[in-house]
């Protein structure tokens, strides 16, 4: 028995000690023969892993400095191509868009069902080319968002109830990320399912919150088994296994609306009055025209929900904190954005969505925050589908491709004062926007993958915004100066603070939240 248990360990020894010399011929490999971007040194089998350190966009920021806008690293043996500058960018882009619309799948996106209705993580093809005409031409469509505008009021009302009720409470102050947490995750299951999963669906609603909560905590932290081969059957932290066990609770409680929905409703089939949700037009989906006649399973349609609330909330959540956390930590610019409201506005009714584009400070704010932190600093990592050249360098089919878009919005050859929050820079004539055409302000992405959800979060943020700070006054918790404000970032996937901001609300007279 000892001596089997001795062979076994010989084995294992013998085949560990010979995958990592295959990586180290790869690297050498690789390098020799091919013009890769320059990069750092690389350590034998666990290349620049230690290189990540905290915050791996501030890391990789700090080396491109020394190695260039466009560098190798080898995490592992995942040879990772970073982007640091809108002229590499727009090369990306404009030149390579479709050799590097490929998706890197890490080991926590990999379950036993594949990829299809995701448009996230699928690779690019025709079954992502149908899922994103979906997108464009019938969710996030201009005329779709036009009818869903007292659906979205709706939820930031009950928002700005509960902040008020909270306040109420307690002098700690109010948990503003949960809050925004909250709204978004409620206005999803607003557009898609017509319900308040947090209200009329409370148990089953906070069941689904909770797994959906876990799979983005899991899915953020780092993943040794993505960077070596060896690790991958093996799962050491458990995190591909923890994240499709919540996957798979999350489905099974989207699964049961779907299937009442098919059931009560049976739309698509008997010519019943539609709701008019995205999960009517899921259901209701009979092919493109370009892909012939073709109908969604059922878990696809439970993929693309459930990425709609995964993609949709934590990225508006980061996004409105750092915009409070910004506002808070520069008092004048905060009083200068509430002026705005109070001149044009008033303060005898609601801000309304029709208001925004006669609030343009309030616009620049929403800007200057997805600059300073975008909500995904490095994207969604792309994957060269095939070789190219960027540059004249060479990049491998199958690398991984990050945009550090963080990088990108702080390089001071293309901004004045890049560290410092002055929404007054948007303000100027001919100033970029987040559409993707300008690589100097890509917070969204740009090409093919860009995020189809654009058009929706560019009015959710400013009107969750512009009614935080119509509706109340605030102040910091227990005497706390803006001047000792944590804003330190923390890890993850999304661009969240470190440390939850917490501010007290103080309702203004003559606003009645509805």
């Amino acid at each position: 028995m000892e001596f089997k248990v001795t062979f076994l360990l010989l084995a294992m020894l013998v085949w560990i000690g010979w995958v990592l010399v295959v990586i180290e011929r790869k690297h050498s490999k690789v390098k020799k023969q091919c013009n890769l971007p320059p990069g750092p040194r690389w350590w034998p089998v666990v290349g620049n892993i230690f290189q990540l350190g905290w915050s791996p966009h501030e890391s990789f920021t700090k080396l491109a400095l020394k190695h260039g806008p466009i560098m190798t690293l080898w995490l592992g043996s995942m040879c990772t191509i970073v982007v640091s500058s809108s002229e590499v960018a727009r090369e990306m882009f404009k030149t390579n868009d479709a050799v590097l619309a490929g998706r890197k799948i890490y080991e926590s996106m990999k379950g036993k069902h594949g990829h299809e209705g995701s448009l996230i993580t699928s690779q690019y093809g025709s079954h992502w080319r149908m899922l994103k005409r979906l997108c464009t031409t019938e969710f996030f469509v201009t005329s779709r968002l036009d009818a869903m505008i007292g659906v979205r009021g709706k939820c930031i009302n009950r928002m700005l109830n509960l902040i008020e009720e909270a306040g109420e409470c307690g002098t700690c102050g109010v948990d503003l990320g949960k809050s925004f947490f909250l709204m978004s995750f409620n206005l999803i299951g607003n557009l898609i399912f017509s319900k308040d999963l947090l209200d009329t669906e409370m148990e089953r609603g906070a069941r689904f919150y909770y797994h959906a909560v876990k799979v983005m905590e899991n899915a953020g932290k780092p993943n040794a088994a993505d960077f070596l081969p060896i690790l991958r059957w093996l799962d050491p932290q458990g995190i591909r296994r923890n994240t499709q066990f919540h996957v798979e609770k999350a489905f099974e409680i989207a699964g049961c609306f779907i299937k009442e929905r098919m059931e009560s409703n049976g739309c698509y089939r008997s010519g019943k009055e539609s709701k008019g949700d995205f999960l009517d037009v899921l259901l209701e989906f009979r092919g493109d025209g370009a892909s012939g006649p073709y109908t969604f399973s059922s878990r696809t349609i439970n993929v693309v929900v459930f990425e709609m609330f995964t993609a949709g909330t934590d990225t508006t959540t980061s996004t409105l904190e750092w915009a409070m956390a910004e506002l808070l930590n520069n008092p004048k610019i905060l009083n200068k954005a509430q002026m705005e409201l109070r001149s044009k506005i008033g303060l005898d009714r609601n801000i309304e969505e029709e208001d925004i584009e006669n609030l343009p400070y309030l616009k620049a704010v929403i800007k200057e925050t997805l600059r300073l932190h975008p909500p995904l600093p490095f994207l969604v990592p792309h994957m060269a589908m095939d070789s190219c050249k960027i540059l004249d360098y060479y990049i491998p089919k199958e690398s991984q491709v990050l945009v550090n878009v963080w990088a990108i919005g702080r390089d001071p050859k293309a901004w004045d004062a890049p560290q410092l929050f002055w929404p007054e820079r948007f303000l100027k004539p001919n100033m970029v926007d987040y559409k993707g055409h300008q690589f100097d302000f890509i917070p969204f992405g740009s090409g093919r993958r860009m995020c189809p959800a654009m058009p929706l979060a560019s009015r959710v943020l400013p009107m969750a915004l512009g009614s935080l700070l119509h509706s109340f006054d605030w102040v910091l918790p227990d005497g706390l100066k803006p001047e000792e404000m944590d804003m330190r970032e923390g890890m993850g996937i999304t661009l969240r603070k470190a440390v939850p901001l917490k501010a007290i609300p103080i309702p203004r007279r003559g606003i009645h939240i509805s």
